[in-house]
């Protein structure tokens, strides 16, 4: 298979230590989406794209579990989907389609992580999409793309479609799939991908009452995405949230899956 995007400009190529961080920044990521019960058994995948000028990027080996991923069983494979490095492993190509296309396309977007939960699911099943219904859905408040369901992501003509749909947001609601964020750290990706499926989950209870739902005035739904993204400051600013997040998330790996790292 071959993509058919432009690739991002090229960087100079990762050193070995720089791989290894990056490797094991991912493997953290899928201990914690499986922590956090964001799995689909082996399906989904997050990607990573790597420094250099030849385009690789690491994703999941096809058939294992996110709690089975480790920094050195990720697969180093080309924008065409192949493996660059000798592994006993395939790779899920709904997996390439899907996320060789956001990587070629944006060079912000270095990872891209793919669920399919219960919640976002749910979500991307409503006509009206993410609702601002909540502070924390207020984060992807119009910062979020819809890409209609096309089948099973094995076409490379949905390439373009999934790129344009997506444009410049943070975030992809892939109707009738599932839900999809990119960072410019696997670390970015995940946490807003633990916001965005918190914003479906309150969606769904919240639509669950069975009663009316109160949806904040447009100006203060856009005014608190702003702060969200950092593009709005008040008498306060909270610059280190994010990285205190994720630091307490690799403590949490520490304490009950250390051998991501392996």
């Amino acid at each position: 298979m071959t993509a058919v995007l432009p690739v991002a400009a090229a960087e100079a190529p990762a050193t070995a230590d720089e791989e290894l961080r990056l490797r094991r920044e991912l493997a953290a990521v899928y201990r914690l989406v499986a922590h956090f019960r964001m799995t689909d058994l082996i399906f989904t995948h997050i990607s990573l794209r790597l420094p250099g000028p030849d385009h690789h990027f690491l994703i999941n080996p096809y058939g294992l579990l996110f709690e089975e991923i480790t920094a050195s069983n990720l697969v180093k494979i080309d924008l065409s989907g192949d493996p660059v490095e000798p592994t006993p492993y395939p790779v899920n190509p709904a997996g390439f389609v899907i996320h060789s296309a956001i990587h070629a396309a944006r060079e912000d977007a270095r990872c891209v992580l793919h669920t399919h939960t219960k919640a976002g699911c749910a979500v991307a099943a409503q006509q009206g999409g993410l609702l601002p219904l909540n502070q924390m859905s207020m984060e992807f408040h119009n910062r979020v793309g819809y890409h209609d369901y096309e089948g099973v992501a094995l076409n490379l003509d949905e390439q373009q479609r999934l790129v344009a749909d997506i444009g410049t947001h943070p975030a992809l609601i892939l109707r009738n799939h599932g839900l999809l964020t990119v960072g410019e750290s696997a670390a970015q990706a995940f946490l807003r991908m633990y916001y965005l499926e918190k914003a479906c989950e309150i969606q769904v209870t919240a639509q669950a009452g069975g009663v009316p739902l109160v949806v904040p005035p447009a100006e203060v739904c856009e005014y608190t995405a702003r702060q969200l993204s950092g593009e709005e400051t008040g008498d306060f600013e909270d610059d280190d949230a994010y990285e205190l997040a994720w630091a307490a998330m690799l403590r949490l790996l520490e304490r009950i899956a250390p051998d991501y790292k392996d």
